[in-house]
């Protein structure tokens, strides 16, 4: 808690100002008992109705000052806490962004979710009173018990009794609800990894009629927050019954000696109600202070998450300074001996990877599945960092260059294709922001994209929903693939970006790319044959490998891998027909 609390700098004054006037509310709340009492021994014993009148002026009077300081400190406490909220929601969402693909995929996407929302709201509320009730709620404690020994030094030992007994029962309960909360925020992430995967999947789980298989996986997930919830509430549940006895027994108390008091005369009448009033505001105060340590633990729990998020090292660090000079004559892409394994992983996912790559050269990449194409292309634009070895993009090794510079001079295309809502101009101006229509329009008719979207009754402004639902998988990725031509990239790197499409739309985007991309180096990482056969050379991985590296007809006299592939697609006369 302590950590995170640097984000409420921007709040000082709302957070001294907030509990100072609570405080002032506070001790008008421990006069009220006073004047009480000076009505009863004065107004109501004498028949003085003026007084009595005056008196409760006085009480009306304190209660609006302290109404009006009530609101000033909620009015404050709001501020802070949503202001404080927005301020650690951006400053987690920004590192997150920064972190690799590493530290996302350790932590998990329903995890950070859940750390972004849940968590940073239960932050907000420990805020919020924070600057309520953290002081208000012990100074009422105290004062209650300090004003209570000023009107009867004897009664007040029943004070000092009951409240050791409220502080263990407070302990009892605490010690043992306590270690539920950090359990409940780890069931809320695996309900949200739950849901995340069934909205996402929908369509799998209806083709494979799963849907009963899955709502079981959910409620056995909810059941298992619900038990955790449950338990801990009837733990807490007797925190209220507790108090309330040991409170209420402490008040028979006081009317059963008090009363000895007054008939003796050492007390009046109206300073016992005050003693009861007193006695009942540390209840009210004390339960006050157990639901503080309950939102105050849920919150540490939450502060604890969050933290553990802010405090990680992207392992890929962005460089600040200017960019990088390229170095004359330089391989567009050179891998020096190059080794990548993911996370913890034993075994490598690529071993010692080296290879050039020209300025305007198109490479196909093939391989069997888990061959490591993807994680090799990944490695370019320094998705994560490689584990030996180093790659250098004309010239610069990219460990050294900024990632603006590095990342600038690529356009990308995953594997999965993704569209942002918004509109269709706002996509394809994702690499460029101020790309005009006309080059947007040249990008489309490239990636072949063209002929729809010439078809759409609004054109550049047609909506897209999230994800680009409201479009195909194979229109998706044309998309995609304009939306990386867009700025002439000098890199293009696409990874496995037309499996979506018919062949004949596949072999005329490859055309077009080798046609009108001039000077850029394309990677081209596929399954099939028929994409890659048309490069200028073509490299095979095999478990992580270098298996071959040439022309299409090259690598099907030389290469044994490549081969089996090329046969396992291809009738061999087909293959030495249109190689």
């Amino acid at each position: 808690m302590i950590k995170i609390a640097r984000f409420l700098k921007d709040f000082r004054k709302q957070v001294i100002l907030g509990p100072i006037f609570k405080l002032v509310e506070a001790i008008f709340e421990l006069i009220v008992p006073l004047v009480m009492a000076s009505i009863i021994d004065v107004g109501i014993a004498q028949g003085d109705t003026g007084y009595i009148l005056r008196m409760g002026a006085v009480m009306v009077g304190l209660g609006v000052v302290g109404l009006g300081c009530s609101l000033f400190c909620q009015y404050s406490a709001a501020k802070a806490s949503q202001g404080f909220g927005t301020v650690v929601r951006n400053a987690l969402f920004a590192h997150i962004n920064r972190l690799s693909h590493r530290e996302i995929d350790a932590i998990g996407t329903p995890s950070l979710i859940t750390r972004l929302t849940s968590d940073v709201n239960q932050l907000q509320l420990a805020v919020a009173m924070l600057i309520r009730l953290v002081i208000r709620a012990p100074f009422l404690v105290i004062g209650a018990t300090v004003m209570a020994m000023t009107l009867d030094l004897r009664l007040s030992i029943i004070f000092w009794c009951a409240a050791p007994l409220i502080a263990l029962a407070l302990y009892a309960i605490m010690s043992r609800s306590v270690p539920f909360f950090g359990r409940i925020q780890g069931y809320l992430d695996r309900i949200s990894l739950i849901t995340r995967e069934n909205l996402s999947g929908v369509r799998v789980i209806r083709a494979f009629h799963k849907q009963e298989a899955e709502k079981a996986r959910f409620d056995s997930a909810a059941d298992e927050l619900t038990r955790a919830t449950i338990r801990v509430g009837k733990i807490s549940a007797l925190l209220s019954p507790l108090t309330f006895i040991i409170v209420n027994l402490a008040i028979v108390a006081i009317l059963y000696f008090g009363g000895i008091r007054v008939d003796a005369g050492h007390l009046t009448q109206g300073e016992l109600i005050a003693i009861i009033n007193y006695m009942n505001q540390i209840l009210l105060a004390l339960i006050v202070v157990a639901n503080l340590v309950v939102i105050f633990t849920k919150a540490a729990a939450s502060a604890a998450r969050v933290n553990a998020v802010l405090d990680i090292v992207p392992s890929v660090a962005d460089l600040a300074g200017a960019d990088p000079v390229p170095v004359p004559g330089a391989p567009r892409i050179a891998f020096r001996n190059v080794s990548f394994a993911y996370g913890e992983a034993q075994e490598n996912a690529l071993t010692d990877i080296s290879l050039e790559i020209r300025p305007g050269e198109t490479l196909g990449i093939i391989g069997g599945t888990g061959s490591g194409k993807s994680t090799l292309v990944n490695l370019i634009p320094r998705f994560y960092n490689v584990t030996a070895g180093s790659i250098l993009v004309d010239g610069v090794d990219i460990s050294q260059a900024p990632l603006s510079w590095l990342r600038g001079k690529m356009g990308i295309v995953p594997q999965r294709t993704l569209l942002f809502s918004g509109t269709l101009r706002e996509n394809m101006q994702w690499r460029q922001e101020d790309a005009s229509d006309a080059s947007i329009h040249q990008a489309l008719e490239v990636a072949q994209a063209a002929e729809f979207v010439d078809k759409l009754p609004d054109g550049l402004n047609t909506r897209v929903e999230q994800g680009g639902r409201n479009f195909s998988g194979g229109q998706r990725q044309r998309l995609t693939i304009a939306r990386a031509l867009v700025g002439h990239p000098d890199i293009l790197i696409l990874d496995d970006s037309a499996s979506a499409l018919d062949f004949a739309t596949d072999a005329a985007l490859r055309r077009s790319i080798r046609r009108e991309t001039a000077g850029c180096t394309v990677l081209m990482v596929s399954q099939r044959v028929h994409t890659v056969r048309g490069a200028d050379r073509i490299l095979v991985l095999d478990e992580g490998r270098i298996a071959g590296l040439g022309t299409h007809e090259t690598l099907f006299e030389s290469c044994q891998v490549y081969r089996e592939i090329c046969l396992s697609q291809l009738r061999e006369e087909e293959v030495r027909q249109n190689g």
